[in-house]
């Protein structure tokens, strides 16, 4: 089987385009780097307002071909004044399209147009409070229209715009900067701050007032055309080829499997792989599930001393997740080899996978200049030439999204709320080296965090519920006699998309329970501490 370098089935700007031009009026995101710019162009899309994103570096002359309403500048890591910061055709501000910047957006449009940023003395990270800075109120500028003249909002620059360009005012000021300016005879509008994390009060509204006060666009994407639009698009790009799908039981690569036997039928292969790194009893559970509830062609491999090995010494979270990422592919390499083998059987030239954009924006840079967060086994973690070229159907998606599209797509409740859990399992909930002994007792810690937040009612209401499991041992008394025991980490969130998250303050009861139950009934662990951090500055998951 020829090797292939790793990539997705369609170049995303080709297809976004497609539907930007089937769907007028829609909305341009130009990426400067920003870990937020699949979130704007996702809160676009709430409003039921197509958005593409396009690296910031794009031509005009794409920009245009999509006759987009509006334009958004999304945020950045660099500073506008560095010699190397990213840049986009200053010709953008001058189409007479509506501009949106955003953080960095706000800094580059200031400096552009000939007024000043410097490093802030004072930078601004988390929660500030904003005020509402307008002659004549917040009715007088359309951005904040209907919306109260103080607002908390999300911040995270250290550059602060210092003077305006000629034409611009100030519409809003935290303590500390110039928060919001506006040109409204250009139709060009800034803010510091991030409308577009749930974190910024009223963030939505100031979108809302951008794409229909500000650009006039209209409401005409819904997630049955994106299901209509990705199914047509993979019939046409696949050919007579046939693909096997990763398939996990989870809403991402049980969605992506629907949307993907809905182009290819019976083209379609579906691999459930035991890695020996799943939650306790997933593998008998989910394959039962996939096969006699949703009716899916679903071949079950039992891989897990291979992955065992794989990760045999090894304790660092980045090589943790090349090594599953690359076991993964030879187990569906051989896989894929035995099934050609078969008479009936066609040429399979794709994978399957369900990855999100989470997954993507924290891996690699894939519209602009962004930071790398952490490598995913499904995405930087896969080995640079594959057997196999990629289908992603939802990868520009977020797991809020996708549940949705699962809906439509008339998948089980069961599937739909399922909590999500990492491509590479507990290997990256089991600080340390991965060992057997080690991972039965995560599992066992694992399933009593999830049965007693089942128990008290909250698993639908909480985005993530797990144990972790640390390599920190601490003297314990149990039975009259000292104990030198192991450490068990709880951690339980609230979100929307994963991009950010909040710890949730379980009530005392449940985090007795779990404490009582997991020191009493898991051998080897003396000690349960819950974790009271939020994303960011951490991470959902531990590595």
């Amino acid at each position: 089987m020829a090797e292939t370098a790793a990539r997705p089935v369609t170049e995303r700007g080709q297809e976004q385009g497609g539907r930007m031009k089937a769907e007028l009026g829609g909305v341009v995101v130009l990426d400067f780097g920003g870990q937020y710019t699949q979130l704007i162009a996702r809160r676009i899309r709430e409003q039921q307002v197509f958005s593409a994103i396009l690296p910031c570096t794009a031509p005009v002359e794409e920009i245009q071909k999509l006759e987009p309403a509006g334009i958004v500048l999304s945020g950045g890591p660099s500073s506008v004044y560095d010699a190397d910061a990213p840049k986009c055709d200053p010709q953008v501000l001058a189409l007479g399209i509506p501009v949106l910047g955003i953080c960095y957006g706000m800094q580059w449009i200031t400096h552009t147009l000939g007024g000043k940023v410097e490093r802030a003395e004072r930078r601004e990270y988390g929660r500030a409070q904003l005020k509402v800075d307008c002659e004549g109120g917040s009715e007088s500028s359309a951005l904040f229209a209907g919306v109260p003249t103080a607002l908390r909002v999300w911040n995270s620059h250290g550059d602060h715009v210092r003077s305006l360009p000629e034409g611009f005012r100030t519409i809003g000021k935290t303590e500390n900067a110039i928060a919001a300016v506006e040109n409204p005879k250009q139709k060009i509008y800034a803010v510091e701050f991030h409308p577009e994390v749930n974190h910024t009060e009223r963030g939505r509204e100031l979108l809302k007032n951008f794409l229909f006060r500000v650009c006039q666009a209209e409401p005409k994407w819904s997630g049955a055309a994106f299901i209509e639009e990705t199914v047509q698009s993979i019939h046409a790009k696949v050919g007579n080829k046939w693909a096997i799908c990763a398939l996990s039981g989870g809403v991402d690569s049980t969605v992506a499997a629907v949307l993907v036997h809905r182009a290819m039928e019976n083209r379609l292969t579906n691999i459930f792989v035991n890695t020996g790194l799943l939650r306790k009893n997933e593998f008998e559970n989910t394959l039962e599930m996939l096969r006699a509830r949703l009716k899916l062609h679903v071949i079950g491999v039992d891989a897990s001393e291979r992955f065992l090995a794989q990760l045999k010494g090894i304790t660092d979270p980045e090589e943790k997740r090349r090594r599953i990422g690359r076991e993964f592919i030879a187990v569906f390499a051989e896989e894929a080899q035995k099934l050609q083998a078969g008479e009936a059987h066609g040429e399979i030239g794709y994978l399957v996978q369900g990855t999100l954009y989470p997954d993507v924006i924290e891996s690699v840079s894939v519209k602009g200049p962004s930071a790398t967060i952490k490598t995913h086994h499904n995405v930087g973690g896969l080995p640079e030439k594959m057997p196999f070229a990629l289908i992603e159907p939802l990868r520009d998606l977020f797991k809020d999204e996708v549940r949705r599209m699962g809906k439509e797509l008339g998948l089980p409740a069961e599937v739909l709320v399922k909590h999500p859990f990492p491509g590479p399992g507990l290997a990256v909930r089991l600080l340390g080296e991965v060992t057997r002994t080690q991972l039965v007792t995560l599992q066992e810690a694992d399933a009593i965090v999830v049965e007693e937040i089942r128990s008290a009612g909250l698993y639908e209401k909480v985005w993530q519920a797990f144990a972790v499991l640390l390599p920190v041992r601490s003297v314990g008394v149990m039975g009259d006699g000292r104990t030198y025991g192991l450490t068990v980490a709880v951690r339980v969130v609230e979100s929307d998309d994963a991009m950010t998250a909040d710890w949730v303050k379980l009530p005392g009861e449940v985090l007795e329970r779990i404490s009582t139950r997991i020191v009493n009934e898991v051998p080897g662990v003396t000690r349960v501490v819950y974790d009271v951090s939020s994303k960011p500055p951490s991470t959902i998951e531990w590595e």
